[in-house]
């Protein structure tokens, strides 16, 4: 029996990257309306433009391939910017569970070793207030 390699050819005509799934709505329907929950509206082309910002700002911080870098967040248009921002830049992301006790959270993030860690400014003023009505 003689070893034989089949190779099939690609569906797609790139490489299936993430930055490449939003190649055919920027393309074919760059005004096309993304709604998230009805709060907010944005187009794939303001998509686009948001996720570019966030992976500049990212680059800025000195966050590079190889990075990892963590999201604290509720399911949000800002979660989905992240999903695609940081793979693009050649990050890691790590989706930190936000329900888990703190002190996994801690542990979590430090396995991780997350290098940039976004989180959304409700987490950051709900502990803040249990730790004041934690004060004697």
């Amino acid at each position: 029996m003689s070893n034989l390699i089949w190779k099939t050819d690609s569906a797609y005509g790139y490489p299936l990257l993430i930055k490449n799934l939003l190649r055919t709505p920027i393309v074919d329907r760059p005004d096309q309306e993304i709604v998230y929950r009805g709060e907010k509206r944005f187009t794939y082309r303001q998509f686009r433009d948001r996720i570019g910002r966030l992976a500049s700002a990212l680059t800025r911080l000195g966050v590079k391939p190889g990075d990892t870098v963590a999201v604290m967040d509720w399911d949000s248009h800002r979660y989905l910017e992240c999903f695609y921002a940081v793979p693009m830049i050649g990050a890691v992301l790590h989706t930190v569970n936000v329900r888990l006790p703190a002190e996994q959270l801690v542990y979590t993030i430090g396995h991780a070793e997350d290098d940039v860690i976004l989180v959304n400014a409700e987490f950051l003023r709900s502990s803040s207030r249990s730790r004041a009505a934690s004060r004697p």
